[in-house]
This record gives structure tokens, C-alpha cells and sequence, in this order.
């Protein structure tokens, strides 16, 4: 699967077709082959966005970042960029392009992981906070039910030695497993759901998985709403993409959808809302690189 980039590179140059390529390939592709025909379909979508962004006068960006911009790591707090990233999109703001890094994490952690300066606008915890590109800052705060269930799920947890596994951010409690073996992750989610499931039930609460974890939510937010909340700022005319990687993105793909364009990020394929793949990180600095192209900066 990692050669998909030169695939596709040969395959636009040549005008072949990656459904024709499949379909001839017999079964060596079957296990991929539904994911990547799908792919197929939007493999030309590229060519007339970057052409529509040529022409915008408003164009905007919305980043993903853990698993997008940087690599995962099992220690969540060396989450660095690949290295191409902070000067590359350092430029693109300065291209006439609103940059927004829109992520679960807390917004302040993005201030120093990304290295990206100055720094862009940042929508953390999946959109419950925002941090102006100027410093400004927002957040919403769950409902006093809302925050007593989550004071005693936090109790709980903590009490259960999950301590050291947690996160607490604005309006939500994280558990992340990554980097732990199989029966170790399976023992800690059969935990939390044990401890938390009651809670979340008694206060309304939401338990929803990411990449590496779970998290329990009292904000009824995702990156989705941050999405449709900057188009509508950005008003008719705008020129945007979202690019992402983990099923907490599907909500903002779906919500760009016939307003921009839908980029997933990740080292494999799997069943999505987006338009169009990239293998990190070659295809995605190669992305990148088409945007300034498109802004009149240099390749």
C-alpha cells in the first residue's frame, strides 16, 4: 500500500484508470480492492480544486493534526510535526490563506507541539475551544450536570489507577492506550466502560472513540461544527480543504462536503467520507506544496 503515491503519479500522467489497474490485477488487490475503487472515483477531484483555488479570492485551510500533520507517537507529548510541516504552512499563512489546526487536544498543547510560528488559529477539543490567531481565546463550558458527571467519572478513574492513562481537557476526560499491547488496551477499555458507563448514562455524557483511546464528553461538539461554523464565516466564494485521518474527522469531512474538499491522511486506506488519500508524508508535503503553487508561491 505504500506505493499508492507513485501509482497515482503514473496513473495521472499515463490517463489509465486505478479502476481499470484493479480490475486487471486480479486477486494480488482483493483485500484492498472495494476500499481503493472507491478512491478511484475521486482520484480526479485534485485538479479542478486547485484550479478553483487559483482563482479564490478567500481560501482556507483546516488541519488535523495528531496522526496528519505529525506522526503518532506513544508518548503523546513528543507529538512533533514531520519536519517539512512548520515552514510549509508558515508560508501558506502568508499566501493569503486562513490556516486553521483543528484538533481533540487541548488548544495551548498546539502552541508548542506544532513549531509553527506565528500560530495559526487553533480549534481544540474538538472545537469546544478556540484560540484566535492573535491570542484571543474562547471556550464553552459544559452544562453543571455535565460537569458534575465528569468530576465523578474522573474520581472514578483515577481511583481505578487509570491516572497516569488520562486526560483532561475543557468539557472532557480522554483514556489513551496507544502504544500498549492489545491486552492491555482491551483491559483498560473494559475498565473504563465499567467504571464510566453508569456515569455517562446518569449524566448524559457521550463516550466516543478516537485514534489510541476513548474519550468521555460533556460538550456535545465535534470537529464537524468548528468546520461549518468557519465556512460560514468564511462566507460564499472560499476555496477550502480539511484534511484528517481518524473516524473523529469523518464528522468534518461530512460537513465540508460540496463546500470544499475532503483529504484523508493516513498510511492506509479504510471507508471514508473524503475525496481523496495521501500517504504521509510524502503526499501530504507534496499537497502542501501544490497549495502555494496554487497561490502564486513557488513549488
Amino acid at each position: 500500500m505504500q506505493a499508492s503515491g507513485s501509482w497515482k503519479a503514473l496513473l495521472l500522467r499515463t490517463g489509465i484508470s486505478l479502476a481499470e489497474l484493479l480490475r486487471a490485477a486480479g486477486p494480488t488487490f482483493l483485500k484492498h480492492r472495494a476500499v481503493l475503487l472507491k478512491l478511484a472515483e475521486h482520484i480526479d477531484v485534485r485538479s479542478p480544486f486547485f484550479v478553483q483555488l487559483r482563482r479564490a479570492q478567500t481560501r482556507v485551510l483546516m488541519l488535523d493534526y495528531d496522526g496528519t500533520l505529525a506522526p503518532f507517537t506513544p508518548d503523546r507529548t513528543r507529538a512533533y510535526p514531520y519536519r517539512e510541516i512548520p515552514a510549509t504552512v508558515s508560508k501558506i499563512m502568508r499566501c493569503n490563506t486562513r490556516v486553521v489546526l483543528i484538533s481533540g487536544r487541548p488548544a495551548t498543547e498546539l502552541l508548542f507541539l506544532s513549531s509553527i510560528h506565528p500560530h495559526p488559529e487553533i480549534w481544540g477539543s474538538h472545537g469546544a475551544e478556540r484560540l484566535y490567531s492573535d491570542g484571543s481565546y474562547e471556550v464553552e463550558s459544559p452544562e453543571p450536570r455535565q460537569r458534575t458527571g465528569l468530576q465523578k467519572a474522573d474520581d472514578a478513574l483515577q481511583s481505578a489507577g487509570l491516572a497516569a492513562r488520562m486526560e483532561n481537557k475543557p468539557g472532557a476526560i480522554a483514556v489513551h492506550w496507544r502504544g500498549l499491547a492489545q491486552d492491555e488496551r482491551t483491559r483498560i477499555e473494559q475498565k473504563l466502560r465499567h467504571l464510566a458507563g453508569p456515569i455517562i448514562e446518569q449524566y448524559e455524557l457521550q463516550l466516543l472513540p478516537f485514534d489510541g483511546g476513548l474519550e468521555i464528553r460533556g460538550i456535545a461538539r465535534n470537529k464537524g461544527d468548528a468546520v461549518n461554523a468557519i465556512l460560514a464565516e468564511a462566507g460564499k466564494g472560499v476555496a477550502a480543504a480539511y484534511l484528517g485521518d481518524d473516524q473523529t474527522d469523518e464528522n468534518a469531512f461530512r460537513a465540508i462536503k460540496g463546500h470544499g474538499l475532503a483529504v484523508l491522511v493516513r498510511t492506509e486506506p479504510r471507508p471514508t467520507m473524503a475525496d481523496v488519500w495521501l500517504h504521509p508524508p510524502d503526499e501530504l508535503i507534496h499537497f502542501l506544496r501544490e497549495w502555494l503553487a496554487a497561490c502564486g508561491e513557488e513549488k
